[in-house]
């Protein structure tokens, strides 16, 4: 009888497991999918970006606009229903916003799909334009 039990156990162990994989895999395609997505996005707002960029330098604005890029963290935070936290929203977003404005400040210069480019460290304070 312990054989058989034994076997019994061994195959919901690996019964389970096949579980457990077939849910990651479902899992982390999803993620996948979602990571598409989220590069098509970033891409279109580098886009507007560099547009932005554009009338910047043509109208003679600074690059820096810290009561803009405050009210882009309000907007966004507004928007968060989680369950990502406030300050992981933040962080996220701080981040997008300083390579919108490395963009905007180098313009389409360097620029080629990721590749190539060039790229600078940024200042010890992690804030390009030194502030």
């Amino acid at each position: 009888m312990k054989s058989g039990a034994k076997s019994s156990a061994a195959g919901s162990r690996a019964g389970d497991a096949r579980s457990v994989e077939g849910a990651m895999k479902r899992l982390r395609d999803n993620i996948d999918q979602v990571d598409g997505v989220l590069v098509k996005l970033l891409n279109q707002r580098a886009r507007w970006a560099l547009e932005v960029g554009e009338v910047k330098k043509d109208a003679d604005l600074p690059i820096y606009q810290p009561d803009r890029e405050k009210e882009v963290l309000a907007k966004v935070q507004a928007q968060n229903r989680g369950p990502l936290g406030q300050e992981a929203l933040q962080r996220l977003f701080e981040r997008i916003i300083d390579e919108s404005r490395r963009l905007e400040r180098i313009g389409g210069e360097g620029e080629h799909g990721g590749q190539g480019g060039e790229e600078r460290a940024a200042p010890a304070n992690g804030r390009e334009d030194g502030t």
